[in-house]
């Protein structure tokens, strides 16, 4: 396929019909000199033969989050979706849709993943980041696209994060609609990867254009988070390295079965399932002034985005139970609860603001949709801020 100068991209992952592919002719298995001892790509760290047989390895988990608006592109350099195939049915849905977008990566946890030997959970954490955050905005995920850069393709490794990030697609309800994998030798160091998501939602012109405004009296319904999530995880590397501790150690006082690093690698929730289908529920009634996907900046600096000047978050720390891994954080390095604050989500992971007439229906709603929810706090009258009461 057509490359850029300086970077390498031969495995460039449309829908698993539609691969296109550039002659490969001159690439032969296991060669290091072309005719006549010339220098080849091979040799220079990119091997394309490798990346083929990677990509062919992964098909079946594309396809597996394929539904029928997915359109078959043999061929192709690009993934196909149609945004209408059942008319009938979208156009119930959305008489002016507007498309969503969201990009965002895992950070450091990669390393964690890479100490770990375990590659097959951050692919989640990737879909999670991003559709999350598209729900923010009253979106439904349609499709996802993934980007791998790698020194050189280590195809366990590479199959392992791909199936966790379709894994991701199938819990978020979007399709994996293609990716790029780029061999970067010189860039990336051994051992050392990147990966970035990739996320286009819908959502009707009316809801996305709202006036609905957070009012006092309205209640703040908390979805509990299922550990870290992705975000902190330089200062849960430093906490690891500062206290001394073993990830491949179970520490009872965290989990009596899991170890360290299997805690902490525990996936990104996924909140997009309970959440669309909450929205369904209420096309009429303007039940939601608020959401908020809780990730670095902590509750504070995440839910002040939801707010406007006028209003305050208040927020009861009693009303929820921190989670064992970040009361072991906190002790292990010694962090001041402040800054614990400002890193993590502190055992919640997104928030919901509404109505206090439908506070407990909706709660009740998203606790049917698998969600563990807390009534956490209530806007008040202020300046645009969050504040928490003991």
């Amino acid at each position: 396929m057509p490359t850029s100068a300086g970077k390498t991209k031969p495995q460039s992952r449309p829908n698993p019909s539609s691969r296109s592919r550039r002659p490969r002719a001159k690439s032969t298995p296991g060669a290091k000199r072309g005719r006549g001892g010339g220098l080849t790509y091979a040799e220079s760290g990119v091997d394309i033969d490798a990346g083929d047989r990677f990509t062919q390895a992964i098909s079946g988990f594309m396809r597996r989050t394929h539904g029928p608006r997915v359109l078959s592109n043999d061929g192709g350099f690009a993934g196909l979706f149609r945004l209408d195939f059942n008319e009938r049915l979208f156009q119930r849905n959305y008489k002016e849709p507007v498309l969503v977008a969201a990009t965002d990566g895992v950070g450091t946890k990669l390393r964690l993943a890479r100490d770990m030997d375990t590659f097959d959970t951050v692919g989640i954490d990737l879909v999670a980041m991003c559709v999350n955050d598209l729900i923010v905005e009253a979106a439904e995920p349609l499709f996802f696209l993934d980007y791998l850069a790698i020194p050189r393709v280590e195809h366990g490794m590479l199959v392992d994060l791909v199936k966790g990030v379709s894994k991701g697609c199938q819990i978020a309800g979007c399709s994996l609609l293609g990716g790029e994998t780029a061999e970067l030798p010189g860039i990336y160091p051994e051992g050392e990867f990147d990966m970035a998501g990739f996320a286009v939602g819908v959502v009707e012109l009316r809801k996305a254009t709202s006036n609905m405004k957070v009012e006092p009296g309205d209640v703040i319904l908390g979805l509990g988070s299922d550990g870290v999530h992705s975000n902190g995880f330089s200062l849960v590397r430093r906490v690891v390295e500062h206290a001394k501790l073993d990830l491949q150690t179970v520490y009872p006082q965290l989990d009596p079965e899991r170890t360290l690093g299997q805690v902490l690698l525990t996936p990104t929730r996924i909140y997009a399932p309970s959440v669309v289908r909450l929205l369904r529920g209420y096309r009429v009634k303007r039940v939601i002034s608020g959401m908020a996907h809780i990730t670095g900046g902590g509750l504070a600096g995440n839910l002040e985005r939801s707010l406007q000047p006028g209003v305050d978050a208040i927020l009861d720390r009693s009303a929820w139970t921190v989670p064992p891994i970040f009361r072991f954080l906190k002790k292990q390095g010694g962090i001041r609860g402040p800054e614990m604050d400002k890193v993590f989500n502190m055992g919640v992971g997104y928030c919901v603001i509404v109505r206090p007439a439908f506070a407990d229906a909706v709660a009740d709603k998203l606790a049917r949709s698998g969600e563990r929810v807390t009534r956490i706090g209530s806007i008040r009258p202020g300046a645009g801020r969050v504040r928490f009461r003991s």
